[in-house]
């Protein structure tokens, strides 16, 4: 019991923040029981951090914000989570890490400010959040997503130092490098596939019973569920991205070797030479729903990013238990791949196949796109090399990698 009289400690007051959601905010509940809150105490954690499960609290500055303050953060710390931001957004972090924390931050705080912003509670009608000081809001992101944000940001240089490497830890989101919470990319990477497995899980069925509740009572940041539960992403812009981010090469001058078409001319200019990237893989699954029609839609996509990306080949795997057929285009050879492929396979599925052929044959690829139902049981394989699942008709979260939900026209 709470002892009248004596100012409440900062563990005591997390503990009454989070009530203090459950009971204005009823949809954040079930995301609010995912992982552990703790307040720590010491330099290790400077402001709040999440990892997508956890979220930590400094005890210091957990005492310098007020009741709306320490709401605020704490339900910017749940949207981290609800939104899935340090797996969904990873490669934005690996292109540039202040970037993607900032883009993230705005997004959410401008989302919290227009739900939960007007919403006065108590006798007296205090606020029952405000945005403290580090944070970012800007209303001309609204209607924005993160990708659009980041964008925004990188377009203007907004980035200074934050080029991420897939490994940084805690990155602060404040623009100036001291934001008001940190993002654990780090641990969140860190994690075992079973634990993010169960992470996806949790988060998926806590998001559809907020949505259960918003519908019953009609309650603020129904909209913010919706998102989640409606939104389509373009699988076009996902897949460009991913192979584009992965796998780019660059072009650059040399004297080596003059440019002919100069020379006629008296101008001694450089050729240009491309530093070829490694080769591709596409890894279709051929064991059940996908039909000879989505195959080439599907490859057509792959075929016009490579015409910009120009990987040194492409090698495609067709797949159901085994390794069905595999075709090698070399970088010439691409822009007849849709035409000349021949789909073959129609068992059942073993991802890991995949996994095993890639390592038995010591192939080195700059990454590797699966196409697939995404009935893939507990077996999602085991990958040396960056990832994109690509799923049809199925809104299964893989444990590893980037993904995208895949809609035809």
């Amino acid at each position: 019991m709470l002892m009248i009289g004596k100012a409440l400690t900062a563990e005591q007051r997390l503990v009454k923040a989070t009530v203090s959601i459950m009971e204005h905010a009823p949809i954040l509940a079930p995301i609010l029981m995912i992982g552990k809150k703790e307040v720590v105490w010491g330099n290790t954690i400077p402001t709040a951090q999440t990892n997508g499960r956890d979220v930590l609290f400094g005890g210091e500055f957990v005492n310098e914000l007020s009741d709306a303050e320490l709401r605020f953060v704490l339900m910017h710390e749940e949207y981290h989570k609800m939104y899935r931001h340090l797996v969904t957004w990873r490669n934005l972090h690996d292109i540039d890490a202040n970037i993607a924390n900032q883009a993230l931050d705005y997004v959410i705080n401008l989302k919290i400010v227009k739900e939960y912003g007007d919403v006065l509670i108590g006798e007296r009608g205090g606020k029952f959040v405000s945005m403290p000081e580090g944070g970012l809001l800007d209303v001309k992101y609204d209607g924005m997503n993160e990708k659009q944000v980041f964008d925004d940001l990188y377009k203007n240089g907004n980035g200074g130092n934050g080029k991420g490497n897939g490994e940084n830890g805690n990155e602060s989101s404040g623009a100036s490098g001291a934001g008001m919470d940190d993002h654990d990319w780090k641990n969140a990477a860190e994690m075992s596939d079973e634990e993010k497995k169960d992470l996806a899980r949790q988060v998926d069925e806590a998001v559809r019973q907020g949505a259960l509740t918003a519908g019953k009572l009609g309650s603020a940041g129904a909209r913010s569920l919706d998102e989640l539960l409606q939104a389509k992403v373009n699988w076009r812009e996902v897949l460009r991205d991913f192979v584009s981010t992965t796998c780019t090469g660059k072009d650059f001058g040399t004297w080596s070797k003059p440019n002919r078409r100069y020379l006629s001319s008296g101008y001694y200019m450089p050729s240009t030479l491309s530093e070829r990237v490694d080769e591709l893989i596409i890894a279709i699954d051929t064991s059940g729903s996908i039909g000879v029609k989505e195959v080439s839609q599907f490859l057509g996509e792959v075929q016009g990013i490579c015409t910009t990306v120009k990987p040194s080949r492409i090698r495609l795997l067709y797949w159901d238990t085994r390794i069905c057929g595999e075709e090698v285009y070399e970088e010439e050879e691409v822009e007849r791949l849709v035409n000349s492929t021949k789909p073959a396979g129609g068992g059942g599925t073993r991802v890991s196949c995949v996994c095993n052929h890639i390592t038995e044959n010591n192939l080195k690829a700059q990454a590797v796109v699966v196409l697939t139902d995404g009935y893939l049981g507990s077996d999602w394989g085991t990958w040396s090399m960056p990832v994109l699942w690509c799923l049809i008709g199925n809104k299964t979260v893989p444990p590893m990698g980037k993904y995208v939900h895949v809609e035809w026209d």
